[in-house]
């Protein structure tokens, strides 16, 4: 995992704008739900580039970031220079000594919790570093069936892989590992914390915000994810720069079939979940 979100960094970095604004609707129910305050300190677990450091930071509040990936950590660092931010490995990681400081008033991620290897470990070690009374806020996908959207262009260039495409197990680390809210509410308990809600988050993404279609927006981000970069190692060499190009022409034609009133707007499905130590 450590070496897949290191390898697709860079493309979230290029594309960061596109990810702000299309994720905006669930940064915005995230920060509602964890109600973050001045003089609080708060660990973003899975980073990424600091969407939710920035606006923690914004807020008052003493922000820390944690990520796996050193390129993510660079450019968080970058955006957000009011903030710490660390290359750590949840599950592994003493948070408090990798950040000295006092414990977390807040722990938040948006989708930087569905990739541990032992998700268990990785929340007993968060629970380990907050404060009595502190409070866990994340958003994490539900299934793939309620998010047409991860296959939507994908699915083109998939079909061209020479890979074996067999779904993994339902709890295995990937986007959709917590899609079951029982086995979420399950995970925590066992790590610690309580009180956990598990409580439906759906949203729009727009990626027509900037006055697009959106196609372009939707077609670079599915380059910049881990399946789209195996594609082009894999295709393009294969197909030279033509084909290449064709397939994702290709996938441009598959999206558009998409459009509503000439914009690519598409439904998601999260789960909004809290819980206090």
């Amino acid at each position: 995992m450590r070496q897949t979100w290191t390898d697709t960094a860079v493309g979230w970095v290029e594309n960061e704008a596109v990810f702000d604004a299309t994720f905006a609707p669930v940064t915005e129910a995230l920060l509602a739900a964890a109600a973050v305050d001045a003089g609080q300190r708060v660990l973003d677990v899975g980073c990424g580039t600091g969407t939710l450091l920035a606006a923690t930071v914004a807020l008052g509040a003493e922000a820390v970031g944690a990520d796996l990936s050193p390129v993510m950590v660079e450019a968080a660092r970058r955006r957000v220079p009011g903030a710490e931010v660390v290359v750590a490995d949840v599950q592994t990681t003493d948070l408090l000594a990798a950040a000295p400081g006092r414990p977390f008033d807040r722990v938040v991620s948006r989708f930087g919790v569905m990739f541990f290897e032992e998700p268990v470990t990785a929340f007993r070690r968060m629970h380990d570093a907050a404060a009595p009374g502190a409070t866990l806020v994340f958003v994490c996908w539900r299934t793939h069936e309620e998010n047409p959207h991860f296959s939507l262009g994908q699915d083109v260039l998939v079909a061209q892989l020479d890979e074996d495409t067999a779904p993994a197990g339902p709890y295995a680390p990937g986007p959709m590992a917590f899609a079951d809210p029982g086995h979420v509410r399950a995970l925590l308990t066992e790590a610690g914390w309580e009180d956990t809600v598990v409580a439906p988050l759906d949203f729009t993404l727009d990626f027509a915000f900037d006055g697009s279609d959106g196609v372009d927006n939707r077609v670079a981000t599915i380059l910049a994810t881990s399946t789209g970069r195996r594609a082009r190692a894999q295709l393009e060499p294969a197909l030279g720069e033509a084909g290449w190009t064709a397939l994702v022409d290709d996938v441009r034609v598959r999206i558009r079939e998409h459009l509503v009133d000439g914009a690519l707007r598409l439904p998601a499905a999260t789960w909004l979940v809290t819980a206090r130590t």
